[in-house]
């Protein structure tokens, strides 16, 4: 539980008032995770994060005591943890980055972590982390493909291209629309069981409703974009289990080119450490 506490328990995410600049928030938050993370600096917690911090990583208690707690721990006393920042992003006082932890348990563990920024200070975290498991169908991981953020004036386009996506299809049902977002088969996917393409992704769907695990996307909460990537956060269901969908595209040209994504359960509110909620 100490490898999903941390990593979940750096980083934040709510909109107010007191936006910072994008490439503020982006210097803010990459700087945390290098110092925090890749340097190993603890100390660096004073610099970044500021009180009140709102966690809402549901294994972490929330404040910077706890974070600190956590990170002396995981960080300075683990000679095996490890973190890769693979992409990092900004959505006005947001800040969301995809990487890899090492170290905090048996297996790596892939994230996004997500943080708000308030007077140049990291006040507020949302994350959600999976196993790393093997390349897909197609031979892609969770983590390879572009990284190169393109097209910000197509910022605010992008965001509503996915949003009513996640709108109409993932939680509206209305799977006959689907291609309407994409360009022909031409979709490149990262998620660990389904294999590119729309095709892959019927294929898949299909297995799941044969053997009885069906997915269902109930809530959209918060849509990030940067230019050609946006980061959709919702929840939803697999079977009747409560789960929290991060997922992340890319967009080309006004279509739906390629998908990451990161699945893990929602606990009861009786079972986390902190009453912020997991959104």
């Amino acid at each position: 539980m100490i490898i999903r506490t941390f990593a979940a328990s750096a980083l934040a995410f709510v909109m107010t008032s007191t936006a910072a600049p994008a490439a503020d928030t982006r210097d803010i938050v990459t700087g945390a995770m290098t110092e925090l993370m890749i340097n190993r600096n603890v100390g660096a917690i004073d610099t970044y994060f500021a009180e009140p911090y709102i966690q809402h990583n549901q294994q972490v208690p929330t404040g910077l005591e706890a974070l600190k707690g956590l990170a002396g721990q995981v960080i300075a006393d683990n000679p095996d943890f490890e973190y890769t920042m693979v992409r990092a992003f900004a959505d006005g006082d947001i800040g969301f980055v995809h990487g890899v932890y090492k170290g905090f348990g048996p297996v790596p563990l892939v994230a996004f972590d997500v943080f708000r920024v308030e007077n140049g200070k990291i006040v507020e975290h949302w994350d959600n982390l999976e196993p790393v498991a093997a390349p897909n169908p197609s031979g892609r991981t969770q983590t390879d493909g572009p990284t190169e953020i393109t097209d910000r004036d197509r910022t605010e386009t992008n965001r509503a291209l996915v949003k009513e996506f996640i709108d109409t299809v993932l939680i509206g049902g209305a799977y006959d629309k689907m291609p309407a977002y994409f360009d022909g088969d031409n979709y490149i996917q990262h998620n660990p069981k389904i294999g590119d393409g729309l095709s892959g992704l019927g294929s898949a769907l299909e297995k799941m409703a044969a053997a009885g695990m069906s997915m269902r996307f109930t809530k959209n909460h918060k849509v990030l974009a940067d230019g050609n990537f946006v980061l959709a956060m919702s929840e939803g269901v697999i079977g009747d289990k409560p789960m929290a969908f991060y997922d992340l595209f890319r967009v080309d040209d006004g279509k739906i080119a390629e998908h990451w994504d990161v699945i893990a359960p929602i606990l009861p509110d009786s079972e986390a450490a902190n009453p912020n909620g997991k959104f």
